[in-house]
């Protein structure tokens, strides 16, 4: 399918202004490419609840979860750099790993979040690498790894970020700048630099009303002691949504939950990765990695959201189970949404690439009516 910008914005505008009017929308934008060229950009709202300062298109927004599909996106070029595969063993690069039996975990099951990782035995600061690393390393699996899959809501980040570390020797944020962000001009940051603090939307918490399905996972998730509770309070800290906006906060390199960018920087992105790896004659990716990206590893019940989920090699796909798509109607999609709302994903089959950022959340970590109508309008 091709898409036509004028037609595209006919079907997009209005339901994006209805956000705003009808779905209490503070601030947001929409970003849309095709063959690796922008069809539409659009922002409105402020950036702030005393609707002062008007949501720009140079306005930069914390995307929660959105980023664990850049942190995917670094390591599996990392591993393409170093000839590696995602069927070896984690402990081949991180020997530490091997602690706790978890010797066999392979880069594919890490990946997928197959490797039963999502929780903590450990009471360790979200802030203190070292720490968390630690006690990954000591952390006996949650299930038999390869055996389920649950999602890993904030270990995540620390797995990936350790792999580029031992890999290629430097940060996943480094890795980031160097390889993305400054070759293809990407205003998108995992450690934001204080000059570009002043450009950055506050987040604010989801107002109080009925959570959304799953009922039983967001039942558990206020429940001491359940899966949910445990997946998204370790590492503890940050869990109060204002911290987030805080510029020390914002500095922090936190891969599971701490990008910040525009809706733009990641449809160019995901437009590189819809193209096969490619931009503007340069080839970022080779063929075999993005069939990493666009191959399903695991698929089934999540044992942590309790309903059907999948994962390639670090992105998710929508289940062949769910009742419901979060992409699209291809079945090459891939991405990753956020909490609140946010949500970035490429189609590599029309060569599509959506993303919506906002900064008022919605009691929601997985995508929502206002990126959903969105992006189903891009197919009707």
């Amino acid at each position: 399918m091709q898409l036509e910008s004028s037609q595209l914005l006919q079907r997009l505008k209005p339901l994006f202004q209805e956000n705003f009017e009808k779905f209490g929308e503070l601030g947001a934008a929409v970003s849309v490419w095709q063959n690796g060229k922008p069809i539409i950009d659009l922002c409105g709202g402020f950036r702030d609840a005393r609707r002062e300062n008007p949501w720009m298109s140079d306005t930069l927004v914390l995307v929660w979860s959105v980023t664990k599909g850049i942190g995917s996106a670094c390591v599996l070029h990392t591993l393409q750099e170093h000839k590696i595969d995602i069927s070896q063993r984690v402990a081949e690069f991180w020997p530490e790993f091997v602690q706790a039996g978890k010797e066999k975990v392979t880069l594919a099951q890490l990946l997928s979040h197959q490797a039963g990782l999502c929780a903590l035995d450990r009471r360790v600061d979200v802030l203190d690498y070292d720490a968390v690393i630690r006690a990954l390393e000591a952390q006996e699996p949650l299930w038999p790894p390869g055996t389920a899959h649950g999602y890993h809501a904030r270990t995540f980040g620390f797995l990936l970020d350790e792999l580029v570390r031992r890999i290629a020797g430097k940060t996943l944020s480094e890795y980031w700048q160097e390889n993305f962000a400054r070759p293809l001009n990407l205003d998108f940051w995992i450690g934001l630099p204080k000059k570009e603090n002043s450009r950055v939307a506050t987040m604010y918490a989801a107002k109080s009303g009925k959570p959304t399905d799953p009922k039983q996972f967001y039942a558990d998730l206020v429940t001491p002691g359940t899966l949910a509770r445990k997946t998204f309070t370790s590492p503890y800290g940050l869990h109060v949504i204002s911290k987030m906006n805080e510029y020390a906060i914002r500095a922090h390199p936190i891969v599971s939950f701490g990008g910040i960018g525009s809706a733009s920087a990641l449809a160019k992105f995901y437009s590189m990765l819809a193209n096969g790896g490619k931009f503007e004659g340069q080839t970022f990716f080779s063929e075999n990695t993005i069939a990493w990206m666009t191959t399903t590893i695991a698929d089934g019940v999540d044992r942590v959201f309790q309903i059907p989920t999948a994962f390639s090699a670090g992105f998710m796909k929508d289940s062949r189970l769910a009742a419901k798509k979060m992409f699209c109607p291809s079945r090459t999609c891939f991405g990753h949404p956020g909490a609140g709302g946010s949500h970035a994903f490429c189609d590599p089959e029309n060569r599509i690439a959506f993303a919506y950022v906002m900064n008022q959340m919605e009691q929601s970590l997985l995508p929502n009516a206002k990126s959903l109508r969105l992006a189903e309008a891009i197919y009707l």
